[in-house]
């Protein structure tokens, strides 16, 4: 039987994303997560004792900032060397041959893929070929995959691509290719990289993202690895997702509707966060809290945020025991709609629902209120625009939030005003 490991986008040494502007976050701890989550892989592909491992760009995440980076890598891929097990890696948009200016020499169990054109490596005792291009350019437009070469008959046939396939939200649009294009080529597996989320595109023949190795800020929620692939006689793969990441981001929603108090609310989320370490088994976890709902205990909530932040951060350290950390919280909540709008309302309070729900709904109509704030934007003092919980005028979501907070308590002002 065959085996191989199919890894991407692990960004080694990849800078933290603002994390040192939250008190009390582990910075160190996550300052090492990439590294850590490499050092698992390289110890799985030796138990596994596979043939080969296979990393679809990204190793890197960027130019190196010292040699530090090349000479962690050359002591990983050492270790691969001396257990037998050759590597082989296309270099991604942010690994490109453009943009990286410091090198080191690789140990020779590795090889790299030219970025002038597609190339194979064939691995004849195991009948496998391995296809792959480099990206030349951080910004590749063009489907580098038409390039590559047709299977060769009677070898498992290996396509290695940095692509974002047929596209996908939240990543740039770069070596856009079609499903149909990778089929055409008759490989057996198509092992992608650039998209973060695991995700199987094709199941005959295989072709998926292993996704990141390791998630680094809160869009990167939920488990993090590579792929063990295992050839059948049948030449037919099996795939097994196996999570490596050593430090774990998710998102907690907490649907506060049916609860009275502030506290009933904590207790819920803290019910949650029970569950969900038992899940992921204590892996460290870096939390975000998003409150929804129509709920009673809204105005005691949004009128002391801060002390209700910290009474989920107090449940966090209770609970989590030093494991959780918890990133931002959210209160996307609203007084219930039946102690604000009465059955009937005036024309004038219509009007401004009616305001109200277009700006929530229309991310269009937003942007045109943000371009009415710059002015109030650019008086506002830095400290405002800074950490977990800045002023964000030019992010239409952010105002989306604001505004569904706001709409409630600025109409039941009103109707005591009397104005009804």
């Amino acid at each position: 039987m065959l085996t191989f490991l199919h890894a991407a986008d692990i960004h080694i040494d990849s800078p933290l994303h603002n994390l040192d502007l939250y008190e009390g976050a582990p910075v160190e701890e996550f300052r090492q997560a990439t590294r850590r989550a490499f050092e698992n892989l390289i110890r799985l592909a030796i138990s596994e004792k596979v043939a080969f491992v296979l990393i679809a760009g990204d190793l890197y995440d960027g130019d190196w900032k010292d040699y530090n980076t090349g000479l962690y890598l050359v002591s990983q891929m050492t270790k691969l060397r001396d257990a037998g097990i050759p590597v082989f890696i296309v270099a991604g948009n942010h690994d490109a041959a453009s943009r990286i200016t410091k090198t080191l020499r690789l140990p020779d169990n590795v090889m790299l893929f030219p970025s002038k054109q597609p190339s194979t490596f064939r691995l004849e005792k195991l009948n496998v070929a391995i296809h792959g291009q480099s990206f030349p350019s951080p910004f590749v437009k063009t489907d580098l995959s038409q390039g590559y070469p047709e299977a060769l008959k009677g070898y498992f046939n290996v396509g290695l691509l940095h692509t974002c396939a047929t596209g996908r939200e939240g990543h740039e649009p770069y070596a856009p290719c079609s499903l149909e294009g990778l089929r055409g080529k008759g490989y057996d597996y198509w092992a992608l990289g650039h998209v973060h989320r695991h995700e199987v595109l094709l199941d005959d023949p295989f072709v998926l993202f292993s996704g990141n190795t390791q998630g680094r800020h809160i869009r990167e929620t939920g488990p993090k690895g590579c792929v063990l692939v295992a050839v059948n006689h049948d030449g037919r793969p099996k795939i097994e997702f196996k999570p490596i990441d050593v430090v774990r981001w998710e998102i907690i929603n907490v649907n506060a509707h049916e609860f009275e108090s502030g506290y009933d609310i904590v207790d819920s989320f803290s019910h949650k966060l029970e569950q969900l370490l038992a899940e992921n088994q204590g892996m460290p976890t870096a939390a975000r809290i998003i409150i929804e709902g129509e709920t009673a205990a809204h105005e005691d909530i949004l009128s002391d945020v801060e002390r209700w932040t910290n009474e989920f951060r107090a449940a966090s350290l209770e609970i989590g025991t030093g494991r959780v950390w918890v990133e931002k919280t959210k209160f996307n909540i609203t007084e219930p709609a039946s102690d604000i709008f009465p059955d009937q309302t005036s024309g004038a309070i219509n009007e401004l629902l009616n305001l109200f729900d277009e700006l929530i709904n229309n991310t269009d109509a937003r942007r045109m209120l943000i371009s009415e704030l710059v002015e109030i934007d650019k008086k506002l003092p830095v400290e405002l625009k800074s950490g977990s919980d800045k002023i964000q005028f030019d992010d239409t979501d952010w105002i989306g939030d604001l505004l569904k907070q706001a709409k409630p308590m600025l109409i039941k002002r009103l109707l005591k005003k009397g104005i009804a």
